[in-house]
């Protein structure tokens, strides 16, 4: 069995739960075979806050209203934020979704 030590962008590393064991596995392997994006979105003077919270709801999985909320408040606050990060692939849909649906959008960043 695996535990989950540490998620970020551009990096997972799992530990075995295993009484003894401290072997720390790296998924670089992964990482190399699927690039990790990120997708931002930028403030504008066009959308409202409403509108960027039903466009994240509707097309980021796993967003809730309350995530949603609070990322449209940091877009409006810090000029951007990063709304989604994972498999490039992915990210370029989000990315052309969002934009089609309006939002302001950065370049995808690689992560």
């Amino acid at each position: 069995m695996y535990l989950l030590v540490q998620a970020s962008c551009s990096r997972a590393l799992m530990t075995s739960s295993s009484p003894g064991v401290s072997t720390v596995l790296e998924r670089d392997r992964q990482a190399l075979r699927y690039p990790q994006a990120r997708v931002i979105v930028l403030n504008d003077d066009v959308n409202t806050f409403e509108h960027v919270v039903e466009s994240l709801c509707r097309i980021i999985p796993g967003m809730n209203t309350d995530k949603a909320w609070a990322l449209a408040r940091r877009v409006d606050g810090e000029g951007s934020a990063e709304v989604w990060c994972g498999p490039l692939e992915q990210a370029e849909l989000y990315h052309q979704q969002l934009g089609a649906d309006g939002l302001t959008m950065a370049p995808i960043e690689r992560c």
